[in-house]
């Protein structure tokens, strides 16, 4: 019996709404002379942030914050110095008070990282999870990764 085929999961940037671009320092880089594993980690970081934190996109409610909560990177290719990269992000899920975002990194047209990373809303007094906004899982939806169906979390 033949094994079934298996499906290209290699991610499209196109597929990421949310896209920067940024630089690979040399201080990224490990004795191998390729970015260290930890770095990406910074990468990732970068994207979800500025798409979080920056005033005109209105995901953080005053009194609210994000936290990340988990981080699952899948390494696909080796990255060098000098080069610049696109960051891609893109929601996959809305939980009652957490996102789901997956989020790539491309360089001269190929991923080289992945990841699915968990944010969480906080209430910055208590110190405890607080419900997603209608407001915010509204201005979520223009982040929603492409050729996925983004439930409304369920209350």
């Amino acid at each position: 019996m033949n094994a079934p085929a298996r499906l290209d999961t290699t991610p499209r940037l196109e597929d990421f709404p949310f896209r920067l671009s940024d630089n690979v320092r040399f201080g990224d880089l490990d004795p191998n002379q390729h970015v260290n594993n930890a770095v990406y980690a910074t990468y990732f970081e970068t994207g979800r942030v500025t798409l979080m934190k920056l005033p005109e996109y209105g995901l953080t409610p005053p009194g609210l914050a994000w936290i990340m909560v988990r981080l699952d990177m899948h390494f696909r290719a080796e990255l060098h110095w000098p080069n610049t990269i696109e960051l891609g992000l893109g929601v996959v899920k809305l939980g009652r008070t957490s996102v789901t975002f997956e989020q790539v990194v491309f360089s001269n047209g190929k991923c080289v990282a992945s990841a699915t990373s968990v944010g969480v809303l906080l209430d910055e007094a208590t110190r405890r999870p607080a419900p997603l906004t209608a407001e915010v899982i509204e201005k979520f939806r223009p982040w929603h990764k492409r050729g996925i169906e983004v439930a409304p979390p369920s209350t």
